[in-house]
């Protein structure tokens, strides 16, 4: 008999876009949340030292004179990352086009709640460190980590509506782009002219592209990793260039779907003209057949969703393991952390992430309800919402990248900031996980 994990078993019968979303998310947070105990136990080690000094090796790219060197750290961080907030673009972009934003009345609370749950956690983180050398942080406990976020969502099963999975969904995405602005107009020390155009020219073929119905995956690619070291060079974090990628692939289909299950049953029907052959090796029509279905279906398909698809996986297995694995492991001294948890920079993280989130993303959807601005998720509760609002406040991916950018070079602030994240993170995960298990049924927040 094969044994599934909780989160397999809840998507044995994956269907729809969503679930296949949702399905992705989760598998990321599970190796996310191995990766950083991983990096935990490493760093904490008689194999720190080697751990330390693997993640500041230099890698040099040579083309003739030119050359590009930077640490893994640093190809980790701005390189892989790339993609996986290209992935981050693609889900913007689906969910404003066919999503839960696409319908302005459903899409109302979680923007405000979103909205609600960036500006309260960074208040609050600015108001403990006015003044002081930590100041720059005000960005980090502003985001949500939606693969951790979702995963203690779908381990829920039954016990939270589906409508509620959907608003936990949208307020992560709109959380995400106002991260990702927060990064290119604020974390932005020095920006050169010339790239910076350079990689506006690119995202423009880019478009034109999408503008004239090309849907080949590879001419978007060659020139979006030219708009990647452009950006790289012009001294926007190079990261948002997978965003700006993102918003130029195509999220409509080459041919309408129209006629579709006819066209490929009639593909089929002469399939099956051909007689099977005694070694059950296919007739070279039947080849040729099952390649013009495959090139239908791509047809019928948009290029966005494929490659959301495609990617997923890869950035689930690869680029965020590797990203927690050189960004998470901090060495851990009992005797000090509870001083490392009450300076400035992790209080303003902690208070941030868990009062800040809830009375943000809380607070702004009780208002905007009872103000009848927006409406609750179907077959949800204020209870659900409270809870919901906790989840949010697991920062973790997004906030550990903010942090790496807010104090670079200051590897003590780093650190305060990485002790902030996690003990905010483990908090508000385990506590809106359990309160929504056995609270909100039996408690209605009015």
């Amino acid at each position: 008999m094969r044994l599934y994990a909780p989160w397999e078993k809840a998507f044995k019968k994956v269907a729809t876009p969503f679930e296949h979303f949702l399905h992705a998310q989760t598998t990321t947070g599970m190796v996310l949340m191995l990766m950083t105990i991983v990096a935990l136990v490493l760093a904490n080690s008689p194999l720190a030292e080697a751990y330390k000094h693997f993640f500041h090796m230099k890698i040099d790219l040579n083309v003739g004179s030119w050359q590009l060197s930077h640490t893994l750290h640093h190809w980790i961080n701005d390189g892989l990352m790339a993609i996986f907030f290209f992935i981050i673009g693609l889900e913007i972009k689906r969910e404003v086009v066919f999503g839960e934003l696409s319908n302005l009345k459903v899409a109302m609370l979680p923007i405000l709640a979103a909205i609600g749950g960036m500006v309260v956690p960074a208040l609050i983180y600015a108001s403990i460190n006015a003044g002081t050398e930590g100041a720059g942080g005000w960005g980090i406990p502003m985001a949500t980590d939606i693969a951790f976020a979702i995963s203690a969502l779908v381990l829920l099963g039954n016990r939270v509506p589906r409508a509620l999975v959907a608003f936990l969904v949208a307020l992560a995405i709109v959380d995400d782009l106002g991260a990702v602005l927060v990064i290119a107009i604020f974390y932005t020390e020095q920006i050169q002219t010339l790239p910076l155009m350079l990689a506006g020219g690119a995202f423009l073929v880019m478009l034109t592209f999408n503008r004239f119905g090309i849907h080949m995956i590879l001419p978007y690619f060659i020139v979006g990793l030219l708009m990647w070291f452009f950006m790289l060079e012009s001294g926007v974090h190079a990261t948002i260039a997978g965003v700006i990628a993102a918003m130029a692939i195509p999220s409509r289909p080459k041919r309408a779907p129209v006629d579709f299950t006819q066209e490929i049953r009639k593909k089929l029907d002469r399939y099956d003209t051909y007689p099977v052959a005694t070694d059950h090796t296919l007739h070279a029509k039947q080849k040729g057949i099952l390649s013009n279905i495959k090139d239908r279906i791509n047809a019928v398909g948009t290029p966005s969703a494929r490659l959301e698809h495609d990617l997923h996986l890869p950035v689930a297995l690869i680029v965020i393991p590797l990203f927690a694995l050189a960004n998470a492991g901090i060495s851990i001294d009992f005797n000090s952390i509870f001083s490392t948890a009450v300076t400035p920079v992790s209080m303003g993280i902690i208070a941030g992430l868990i009062f800040g989130k809830v009375l943000g993303v809380f607070g702004v959807a009780w208002l905007a309800i009872k103000l009848k601005i927006a409406v609750l998720p179907e077959g949800s509760s204020m209870s659900q919402i409270f809870g919901v609002s906790f989840l949010g406040g697991i920062g973790f991916t997004m906030s550990i990248f903010v942090a790496e950018l807010a104090f670079v070079g200051n590897a003590e602030l780093i650190f305060q900031a990485k002790v902030g994240i996690l003990v905010a993170s483990l908090f508000a995960g385990l506590f809106g996980y359990f309160w929504l298990r056995y609270i909100a049924k039996s408690i209605s927040v009015a």
